[in-house]
């Protein structure tokens, strides 16, 4: 960030006072400019045991499976973004069956949402951000090409959950490894 989108000045970084992190302040008008985690939220859509996914048709991982989910956007709660981006990239209506997983992801500002979900009269296809759409099994998801570290592990915990027919929500997070110097 280079200037205020108040009054249009220069910012500058530096820790406002009462605050404990460094923050764009905008150096005539003081407003500071706070930047906080985004949400992305989806679906593990199913029907009759198998898993909805989608294969990306933009970067980053194009090519590469993923689960159906996206930015959150403003004016819509994280249950509409999850069927919003169902029905947008996998062209499916879904019943939201409850919250799955939330993922921490602190290394890119993201929490990742996923929710459990029943495909609508089994319809499905491809969006403007997807290749295709595919039914998979339990052992045919292809785990070489799945797309995001956030999405390998919202699948393998609801494979571990179909297995006991059990669901709860997964609270995890995915951090970087930290390099060695």
């Amino acid at each position: 960030m280079k200037y205020c989108s108040f009054c249009g000045h220069p910012v500058e970084q530096r820790i406002p006072e009462g605050d404990n992190r460094h923050r764009y302040v905008c150096t005539s008008c003081e407003t500071i400019h706070y930047q906080n985690p985004r949400i992305i939220a989806g679906t593990v859509p199913v029907w009759e045991g198998k898993i909805l996914l989608c294969k990306r048709a933009i970067e980053p991982r194009y090519g590469y499976w993923t689960l159906p989910a996206g930015f959150m956007e403003n004016a819509e709660t994280t249950i509409e973004a999850a069927a919003r981006e169902t029905q947008e990239e996998a062209l499916a209506e879904v019943d939201i069956e409850g919250l799955f997983s939330i993922i921490d992801v602190p290394h890119i500002n993201q929490v990742h949402m996923f929710y459990r979900a029943s495909l609508i009269g089994g319809k499905f296809g491809a969006g403007e951000e997807s290749l295709e759409s595919r039914l998979f099994g339990v052992d045919e998801i292809p785990w070489e090409e799945i797309s995001f570290p956030t999405v390998k592990k919202t699948l393998e915990l609801f494979l571990e959950d179909m297995k006991s027919d059990h669901y709860q929500v997964h609270l995890k997070d995915i951090r970087r490894p930290m390099s060695r110097t």
